[in-house]
């Protein structure tokens, strides 16, 4: 066989073993619509998420103390997080493999297969954890596996029991966007918290009143986070009636209104600094207040799981509880462009604020005809939207 004929061959295996599995993954990834099963493709993309969140744990194990998040670090437990990856790893590789071997998707199983192979080799779920450094710079790759994981199991699931529209595909149009937003915001969880911590100390240090702190965190637990919604979601309906109202404001929050689409990952896309500016006057109170420990972490639960659950594609029959509570029916309507619909709805946690102010949604119709910013002038793509507030001129607020 000649030199150039052994070069030809080389170039085609390259090709085929590796150049086509990473251009299919690859175009996989940009496509939205339904995926239709019997293909091999719902297993496939299953295999694949499965086998690239179980590599990135298998790095979070190597390197704790900079891809880890340091306030999770002392609630998790190690043994449970390793039985987890076990059994993503098995997952992702069973499935890849029987689809390798049944000839279904072979390039994109291909890619699934290799990634639990490498992380297999790295050690798998059995990466020794010693002793490191506390004190240490770090992106929430924990957080964001974890969190990514159980929001996509709890909140597909929902979407899928009970959905607002039913013909909905999970990967609809500018998912890969939102995915993105959902990622950085996961992963500078740790510098917008040292930003947020240094700003609520040195703007609002002088006002903390140890005596009125110590009356509110002897209040009963319920009472005291029911209180605790209270401060921050009037906190929060200002705050966010601000964005609405200020121009120079609607610049940042167009961002999160630009969504076309709702479902659990829309809440995701958000301007990084309208996220720490929010944060700020939102726990400002809270903070001067000094409510407990255990209720600040309920409150965190109940802010997290609202936060997915409003922006969600879910309709269930609220009954009363909808003028006391934001449900997604409520929060809809303030993501919709419908003409009755703008400047609504501000509230995240209590509806009856808005029914208070004066700014509640008033409808005949059922539900909204169509989402995002009047003139749907914001630009697809992550940096972008993140580069949006500061261009020459903006659309104003609607």
């Amino acid at each position: 066989m000649s030199d150039f004929s052994k070069r030809e061959l080389a170039h085609k295996v390259i090709d085929r073993t590796l150049k086509a599995p990473v251009e299919e993954t690859r175009e996989l990834l940009h496509r939205d619509g339904e995926l239709k099963p019997g293909l091999g493709k719902v297993s496939g993309v299953i295999a694949l998420s499965l086998g690239f969140l179980s590599l990135l744990g298998v790095l979070a194990f190597h390197f704790p103390q900079y891809l880890t998040t340091p306030d999770l670090r002392h609630k998790y437990s190690v043994d449970v997080l390793r039985q987890l990856l076990l059994v993503a790893l098995l997952i992702a590789g069973g499935i890849s493999l029987g689809n390798l071997i049944l000839g279904r998707m072979r390039n994109i199983n291909l890619v699934a297969f290799a990634m639990v192979i490498v992380a297999t080799a790295l050690g798998g779920s059995r990466v020794p954890v010693g002793n490191f450094p506390e004190h240490t710079p770090y992106i929430g790759l924990d957080w964001f596996i974890l969190d990514l994981l159980g929001s996509t199991l709890i909140f597909v699931v929902i979407e899928k029991l009970f959905p607002l529209y039913k013909g909905q595909s999970l990967f609809r149009k500018e998912w890969q966007t939102d995915l993105k937003h959902f990622a950085v915001n996961h992963f500078i969880v740790g510098l917008a918290l040292l930003v947020v911590n240094f700003l609520l100390h040195h703007l609002f240090g002088w006002l903390v009143r140890s005596d009125f702190q110590q009356t509110v965190q002897h209040l009963p637990f319920v009472p005291q986070l029911l209180l605790c919604i209270l401060v921050a979601d009037l906190a929060q309906y200002w705050t966010h009636r601000a964005y609405h109202e200020v121009p120079f404001l609607w610049r940042f929050h167009a961002v999160h209104h630009s969504v076309k689409t709702m479902d659990w990952l829309a809440g995701s896309r958000q301007h990084m600094l309208e996220l720490i500016a929010t944060r700020v006057c939102v726990l400002a109170p809270l903070y001067i207040l000094g409510f407990s420990e255990s209720v600040m972490n309920a409150y965190i639960i109940v802010v997290g799981f609202q936060a997915v659950f409003n922006h969600a594609n879910v309709h269930l029959p609220w009954g009363p509880l909808k003028y006391l509570v934001v449900t997604p029916d409520f929060h809809h309507w303030h993501h919709a462009s419908d003409d009755e619909a703008i400047d609504k709805n501000y509230a995240a946690h209590y509806a009856f604020l808005d029914y208070l102010f004066g700014t509640a949604v008033k409808s005949t119709k059922k539900f909204p005809e169509k989402y995002g910013v009047v003139g749907d002038y914001m630009p697809d793509g992550f940096v972008r939207q993140q580069m949006f507030p500061f261009r020459g001129s903006t659309k104003p607020t609607e």
